[in-house]
């Protein structure tokens, strides 16, 4: 009797927050206060404020609180934007495949192909030394590479291979694409690899034991559990790409444009509502697509 009295102290005791009269419930949610503090502050009141500018009304002098939906009429129902979207949606699909299948295939070597752990964590490392510069540093160190008198057309001048430079190397689509896989492969690259160092080997040993060839194992053993990391850096990639304005602005010379490019030259004559109507609804572009890559695969593992 005196052990169930005391069972039920401990419990009362436990619901009541350790005796100090607190549900527990109230507790996990004080514990929680703080991060939910700094995230309503540094996150979504910007993004609510944004939110609130996209129906203000504006001209060259100012900026007038109203509520207007001008800014999105203009936004949808002009052509020059539905164009913007596309290319950059045109940029987004580009960058993504190549991204993964570069991404899979180096995090693929280094997760079986390279035996010692200490060899893979240096050539990890190889791959983040770019990281420790600029993004723009980074970019436009193609402009020499690929420029008309650059080291590529030289080099093929030299060797004979072409009459002339070639014009599309530098300051097109071409470049631009170039230059966003050069910037985003990594974050291709690192969920991948994590995803693939979890795979227990127990089980190449077991399928080809079932005689399953190599692309076989590939296939229907390692890509499928890779799904989850392919998952994450698809949306490290699709949001990057389609808030990257300084790449699409350089590397095509001004000659195409993304709708991140649109948004920045809108702030820069100061139409800040239609530039946050655009934001807002490049935001919920973006949220639909992260949205249909949780519904395909969950990444629920990795987290």
């Amino acid at each position: 009797m005196a052990t169930i009295a005391s069972s039920k102290t401990d419990q009362a005791a436990g619901k009541s927050g350790g005796g100090f009269g607190v549900p527990l419930w109230l507790i996990s949610y004080l514990q929680a206060a703080p991060l939910l503090l700094i995230l309503g502050f540094f996150f979504l009141l910007p993004i609510a404020m944004i939110g609130v500018v996209s129906f203000w009304d504006y001209d060259f002098a100012g900026l007038y609180p109203a509520f207007l939906t001008t800014n999105y009429t203009d936004t949808l129902g002009s052509w020059v934007t539905w164009k913007t979207y596309l290319n950059t949606l045109k940029f987004t699909a580009i960058v993504w495949a190549l991204t993964l299948v570069i991404g899979f295939w180096v995090a693929y070597f280094l997760a079986f192909h390279v035996r010692r752990t200490s060899t893979q964590m240096v050539l990890f490392l190889v791959c983040t030394v770019p990281f420790m510069t600029s993004n723009i540093i980074r970019m436009i160190s193609w402009i020499p590479v690929l420029g008309r008198n650059g080291l590529v057309n030289s080099t093929l001048i030299q060797m004979g291979l072409i009459p002339k430079p070639i014009e599309w190397l530098l300051y097109s689509d071409f470049a631009v694409v170039l230059a966003m896989v050069h910037l985003y492969t990594l974050f291709m690259v690192t969920p991948i690899f994590n995803t693939l160092m979890r795979i227990d080997r127990s089980l190449f040993e077991a399928a080809r034991d079932a005689g399953a060839s190599g692309w076989q194992i590939l296939w229907n053993v390692v890509i499928p559990l890779a799904k989850p990391g392919m998952a994450i850096g698809t949306i490290f990639v699709v949001t990057l790409v389609m808030a990257d304005f300084s790449t699409v602005q350089v590397m095509s010379g001004g000659q195409s444009a993304s709708i991140a490019l649109m948004m920045k030259n809108q702030m820069s004559l100061l139409q800040y509502p239609a530039a946050a109507a655009n934001a807002v609804v490049l935001l919920i572009l973006v949220l639909l697509m992260v949205a249909a890559i949780l519904r395909v695969v969950d990444i629920r593992k990795e987290l």
